[in-house]
């Protein structure tokens, strides 16, 4: 048993999707989430600011003695193995869960990639995936413009930006014949009804659901679990613009995300 609380960190808002399966599968936990708003997107970083970037947010999670953290962000997830070796605590990211869950779902063994410009480029779903099966095919597409779209709220059936880029970005998915696509950032969940409008049939992979089970499941095997009954306590902390968060976020969480949102100089850590 262990008290502390679970530390979640994302480039903005999209890890609240993330949250929200958390909060459905660990509800007696204490959650510190962290959104980095005043430097998002992250997804076209060069990796040596992605590292930077990584570390500043996990050590300001770390100054709540957190037990175990939560990377809801795919690009960050990608550079994992280059700073997991700094923690001394449980890391977990999106990429292994969401990969295992996508083979688990394929049955052509075709599988479609879906993430920023520095998920896609890194190749750490394909990576994956490959450990896992070698008969696995798979097709990616970096698709820049969802994130800042998602994050302006361009994300509802019916908006022609946001479907008309969806259609040009995962026409090439249709071609390829995919019966399975991850959403390999944890904004894209917000973009399920349209994406899943472009490609029938089509099984897609929430990473940061996948995510949030695994971790929970860490958690149970290691003991770590709050002991308490009681609903867990949520921190929500942003770098920039908490009032646009608290008011965006609640459409992310699907209720409203209480009354107060922290703003943190994240150059301090």
């Amino acid at each position: 048993m262990d008290n502390r609380p679970i530390g979640v960190f994302d480039s903005g808002l999209g890890g609240l999707t993330a949250m929200k399966e958390l909060r459905r599968v660990l509800p007696h936990e204490d959650i510190i989430y962290f959104g980095d708003t005043g430097r998002v997107p992250y997804g076209g970083r060069s990796e040596a600011t992605l590292i930077k970037y990584a570390r500043q947010d996990i050590h300001f999670l770390q100054s709540f003695d957190i037990k175990a953290i939560l990377i809801a962000c795919g690009t960050v997830s990608t550079i994992l193995p280059k700073i997991s070796e700094e923690m001394d605590i449980p890391v977990i990211g999106v990429v292994e869960p969401s990969a295992k869950r996508a083979a688990s779902l394929s049955e052509n063994k075709k599988i479609g990639i879906i993430g920023t410009n520095a998920t896609i480029s890194s190749g750490a779903y394909e990576k994956a995936l490959r450990v896992i099966s070698a008969d696995i095919v798979t097709e990616s597409r970096s698709c820049p413009l969802f994130v800042p779209l998602v994050e302006n709220g361009r994300f509802l059936p019916g908006d022609i930006v946001i479907e008309t880029i969806a259609e040009e970005y995962l026409e090439q998915f249709l071609q390829f014949g995919c019966d399975t696509l991850i959403m390999g950032c944890t904004h894209y969940p917000l973009l399920r009804e349209i994406i899943e409008h472009i490609l029938p049939g089509v099984s897609l992979v929430d990473s940061g659901a996948e995510a949030s089970d695994a971790i929970c499941r860490l958690l149970k095997d290691l003991d770590m679990l709050n002991g308490s009954s009681a609903l867990g306590s949520t921190s929500y902390n942003v770098s920039d613009d908490p009032l646009s968060f608290a008011r965006n976020g609640g459409i992310f969480m699907g209720s409203p995300l209480g009354p107060e949102v922290n703003k943190v100089d994240i150059d301090n850590f």
